[in-house]
């Protein structure tokens, strides 16, 4: 095995591992998105781009509110209403 692909020998050190991993993932991806920024900045089209990217980031905001922030029905409730529609089928 090499050095890279063994194991830290106790938790601390996997911990600091861990996050010397994430923070050069970190760097590595910010560096590439100023990258982008300054490529975007050059643009004619800047306000139409951050427009578009607005409107983007608010249909995304939407979409997660509306997946996490509504509670599912509740079982039983589904249950009952089940039973009813039957019901209502079998002319009972």
């Amino acid at each position: 095995m090499t050095r890279g692909a063994e194991r830290p020998e106790n938790p601390e050190q996997q911990v600091v591992l861990l996050v010397a991993g994430l923070a050069g993932l970190a760097v590595s991806t910010l560096g590439s998105a100023l990258g982008t920024v300054r490529g975007l900045l050059r643009r004619s089209d800047t306000a139409e781009l951050a427009a578009e990217a607005e409107q983007d980031l608010i249909a995304r905001g939407r979409l997660v509110l509306d997946q996490y922030a509504s509670a599912p029905p509740a079982h039983l409730e589904v249950l009952a209403r089940q039973v009813m529609v039957r019901q209502a089928g079998d002319g009972v």
